[in-house]
């Protein structure tokens, strides 16, 4: 399973020991490392399909400061989709009026239809690609059907209605950010966590300090802004579980990577 990494914050929060930390877990999650530091419309982007911790860039990027408002990082255990620099987290893909969006997930789509017609068109080969287009997509629909953009309170209750039906039977972790809110989301137990500090709130798989993480609310869509708490969306029943069948599914995957 992939470990996902996040700050929201209302002023740039320094994070390099957060950051160390969470690449050192590279050694159980070997098959890629990305980190995104995002302000607006803009998403600077690094990533290598090799162990974080084996990375010279990394290392050497990690010694000067990393002090941003938003930032997502990731660490991937291949499930779906090949060992390659396509299939590295973060993601990032602007929608038609010009918002950006990026993405880093943590999980198994085993089904869910509408994914299907972006295996065509995404660049890797990965479930977790294919959920940042199909978003992407609803979110150019709605703005063609309305005329205009999107508020903020209006793309988070269309993101809402969205991930309720795809976390059904998925395991479906997932931190996005469009420039101006940060949407989290997990539904599968003990497997993100956050620390509210500072005007901020950082997010993490494991907690990574001995500070005061707390697990995220689960099976609910959350959206932040400034590190804040904005929104909370549809409480909803459905908790992934892991079942033998699943197991298989993914046995069979990787066996193939």
């Amino acid at each position: 399973m992939c470990e996902l990494f996040g700050i929201c914050s209302k002023e740039p929060l320094a994070i390099n020991e957060y950051l160390k930390e969470f690449f050192e877990h590279s050694v159980r999650h070997p098959h890629g490392w990305g980190l995104a530091c995002m302000e607006g419309k803009e998403a600077l982007i690094e990533k290598e399909p090799v162990q974080a911790s084996k990375s010279n860039y990394l290392k050497e990027r990690l010694s000067m400061p990393v002090c941003e408002k938003n930032v997502f990082a990731h660490i991937r255990y291949a499930t779906i989709g090949n060992v390659e620099f396509r299939n590295c987290h973060p993601y990032s893909v602007k929608d038609e009026s010009g918002r950006r969006w990026t993405q880093i997930h943590n999980g198994t789509i085993f089904d869910f239809e509408p994914l299907a017609r972006f295996s065509v068109m995404q660049s890797g080969d990965t479930d977790s690609e294919r959920i940042l287009l199909y978003l992407i997509s609803e979110i150019n629909r709605e703005e063609k059907k309305k005329g205009g953009r999107l508020s903020g309170s209006e793309r988070f209750l269309l993101l809402d209605s969205l991930i309720v039906q795809m976390a059904k039977g998925n395991k479906l972790n997932l931190l996005l950010f469009d420039g101006e809110y940060m949407y989290v989301h997990t539904n599968y137990a003990e497997s993100l966590y956050c620390l509210e500090k500072q005007e901020s709130t950082l997010f993490s798989t494991t907690p990574l300090t001995k500070e005061e993480w707390k697990p995220v609310v689960m099976n609910t869509l959350l959206g932040y802004r400034n590190g804040k708490l904005m929104f909370q969306g549809t409480r909803y029943g459905h908790t992934y579980v892991d079942s033998e069948e699943n197991l298989k599914y993914l046995y069979q995957i990787f066996s193939n990577l």
